[in-house]
């Protein structure tokens, strides 16, 4: 089963981090998004584990208490900060300058494909959950229908000083209505809570919209195997986008469809999840 740790990377970054497996294995290192938080991996953490790899969940930039800059700093939560802080993790671990597998969701997968054209050279598979290809999201929020567009809405809104006041009032009833929609257990729900659901941490979850403004930087052709996991309920993934990740990968590439799943299948669907993840890590070795 996973286990709790703490891994300093700088005297003013310790994240908290969840991990799985025997030191010296190869590593897969999973980055959460939001709204969530590092628990969601638990299933994956223990099936990997299980089968010989170092898996290692961190809580990212502003959702551990020791790796909390001032989120009025936004450049302290730049996307360049949140890769920076990636590959700390993975060299304090002690892992060096070796090759790793990557997973992300969300914003956590924001990060991984920025990670993947940027240090391609230190990924050996990418595997991506419900985030597409920067390049092919831009394409599909200027499609004239407004589909994703309005999926998207709610990033603008982000932006706003009273988010964190509006995410958080009656007892964060935004979020918890939205992951019981999505289909997240009530049992995950609690887990993310006990992370995100207090204002230093969401005004700090928060930053990394803030500091990347409404406009997501377009990537290159991304040039690692890469696996990418939609699930076709999701509320804030439309088809287009989704589908559309393929034009923007140049290596061998996967496009997994998980029916009747939203937006966060680590939750809803991790049996499914944990057996195309393994898959993927097996098929293209560190």
């Amino acid at each position: 089963m996973p286990s709790l740790t703490r891994i300093t990377t700088a005297p003013d970054l310790t994240f908290d981090a969840l991990v799985a497996g025997e030191a010296g294995a190869p590593l897969v290192l999973l980055l959460h998004g939001f709204a969530e938080s590092m628990h969601c991996w638990r299933p994956q953490l223990a099936a990997l584990g299980d089968m010989g790899y170092r898996a290692l969940a961190p809580s990212q930039r502003g959702y551990s208490p020791l790796a909390r800059p001032d989120p009025r700093d936004h450049p302290s939560y730049h996307i360049d900060r949140l890769m920076d802080d990636a590959i700390a993790i993975v060299a304090a671990s002690g892992y060096g300058e070796a090759r790793f597998h990557l997973v992300g969701h969300d914003w956590g997968g924001s990060i991984a494909w920025a990670l993947a054209d940027r240090a391609s050279e230190r990924i050996a598979s990418l595997t991506i959950l419900s985030r597409p290809h920067p390049n092919a999201f831009n394409r599909a929020l200027q499609m004239d229908d407004g589909e994703q567009a309005r999926r998207s809405r709610h990033h603008t809104a982000f932006l706003e000083p009273d988010a964190a006041d509006v995410v958080l009032a009656d007892d964060c009833k935004w979020l918890r209505e939205r992951w019981a929609a999505q289909g997240v257990p009530d049992a995950a729900i609690t887990e993310h809570l006990a992370v995100l659901g207090n204002r230093p941490a969401m005004e700090a979850a928060l930053a990394w919209y803030r500091a990347r403004g409404a406009i997501r930087s377009p990537l290159g052709p991304i040039r690692v195997p890469t696996l990418f996991i939609w699930g076709d309920a999701d509320d804030t993934v439309g088809r287009a986008a989704a589908e559309g990740t393929r034009d923007f990968v140049a290596a061998p590439y996967r496009f997994e469809v998980l029916p009747g799943v939203g937006h966060f299948a680590a939750d809803q669907a991790p049996d499914r999840v944990s057996e195309l993840l393994l898959a993927h890590v097996q098929d293209h070795p560190a």
